[in-house]
C-alpha cells in the first residue's frame, strides 16, 4: 500500500470514529444520567456516576407506572404492527399481481400518500375519529394502521416483483384458493421484508407522542411517552426533574432497542429486497 492508500486509509478511519463517538455519546449520556442525582447530573453530566444507584430507576419506574403503561404501549404496538402487515402484504401483492391502470394508480396513491405531513391532517382526523366514537385506543390503531400502510406497500410490492409467479399458478393448480396462497406461498417468501416492516413501525410506534397525545391524553390507558410527559409536567412548565427524565427514557427503550438489535439483519436484508429486486 503507498503513501496516498494508507492517507485515504486513516482519512476514512478518523471519519468513522467520528461517527461512532457522535452515535454513541448520547446513549452513554443517557446511561451515566440514569443513575446520578439532580445536583450530580447537573455539575457533572458527562462524568460517571458516584454510585450505581437504582432507587433513580425504581422511582422512575414508579412515576411512569410503569407497568400499565408498558402493557398499553404493547398492546398498541402488536396490534397496528400486524394490521399494517396484513393489509400492505395483501395490498401489495394484488397490486404486484394486477396489470392494469387501476392498480397503477393505486399504487401511485399509496406512494404519493407518503408526501403528504401528518400535521396537515391530524386536527381534521382527530376530529372525525372523535366524531366516529373512536377517540380511543381502537381508533389509535385504526390511525397508525392507515399512516403505517403507504411505505409498508412501497417495500412489499417491490420484493413480491421478484417472485416467480410460477410458484401461485402451481399452488392454483393443486387447488388453493387466493387466501391459502396469500398464507401458505407468498407471506412465507416475504419474511426478511415483513421484518423491516415489523421493526421500523414498531420503533415508530413505540416511540411515537403527537398521535397518542391527541387522541388518548389524559387518561388511565397512557403510553410510555405520554406517561413520561405528564410525569414530567408535575415539576411545572419550566421545571426539568433530570433525575427522573434520564432513568425514565432509559426504561422506555430498553425494549424496543433490545427488539432493534435482534432483528437489524433482517432490516437491512428487507430494505435491500424491497429496493432492488422488481
Amino acid at each position: 500500500m503507498g503513501v496516498k492508500g494508507k492517507i485515504k486509509r486513516a482519512i476514512i478511519v478518523v471519519i468513522l470514529a467520528v461517527l461512532a463517538i457522535v452515535t454513541i455519546f448520547p446513549i452513554w449520556f443517557l446511561i451515566v444520567n440514569s443513575f446520578k442525582g439532580q445536583q450530580e447530573i447537573v455539575s457533572s453530566p458527562i462524568a460517571l456516576p458516584k454510585s450505581w444507584n437504582l432507587d433513580y430507576l425504581k422511582n422512575a419506574a414508579e412515576q411512569i407506572n410503569l407497568g400499565s403503561s408498558l402493557l398499553q404501549t404493547v398492546l398498541i404496538t402488536v396490534a397496528a404492527v400486524a394490521l399494517i402487515v396484513f393489509i400492505s402484504s395483501f395490498a401489495a401483492w394484488a397490486i404486484a399481481r394486477t396489470d392494469s391502470k387501476v392498480a397503477n394508480i393505486l399504487f401511485i396513491a399509496y406512494t404519493a400518500a407518503m408526501l403528504i405531513p401528518f400535521q396537515s391532517v391530524m386536527y381534521p382526523l382527530v376530529s372525525l375519529m372523535d366524531k366516529l366514537g373512536l377517540k380511543n385506543t381502537p381508533g389509535l390503531i385504526l390511525m397508525y394502521g392507515g399512516f403505517g400502510i403507504s411505505m409498508s406497500v412501497l417495500l412489499y410490492r417491490g420484493f413480491i416483483k421478484s417472485i416467480p409467479l410460477s410458484l401461485e399458478e402451481a399452488a392454483m393448480l393443486d387447488g388453493a384458493n387466493i387466501f391459502q396462497i396469500y398464507r401458505y406461498v407468498v407471506m412465507p417468501l416475504l419474511k426478511p421484508t415483513t421484518m423491516t416492516v415489523v421493526i421500523t413501525n414498531a420503533v415508530w410506534i413505540w416511540n411515537d407522542y403527537l398521535l397518542p397525545f391527541l387522541v388518548i391524553g389524559n387518561n388511565d390507558k397512557k403510553t410510555l411517552t405520554l406517561s413520561l410527559y405528564y410525569a414530567k409536567s408535575l415539576s411545572g412548565q419550566y421545571g426539568n426533574p433530570w433525575e427522573l427524565i434520564f432513568p425514565a427514557v432509559l426504561l422506555c427503550i430498553i425494549p424496543i432497542v433490545i427488539i432493534f438489535i435482534i432483528l437489524q439483519k433482517n432490516i437491512i436484508e428487507g430494505i435491500s429486497a424491497g429496493a432492488v429486486k422488481g
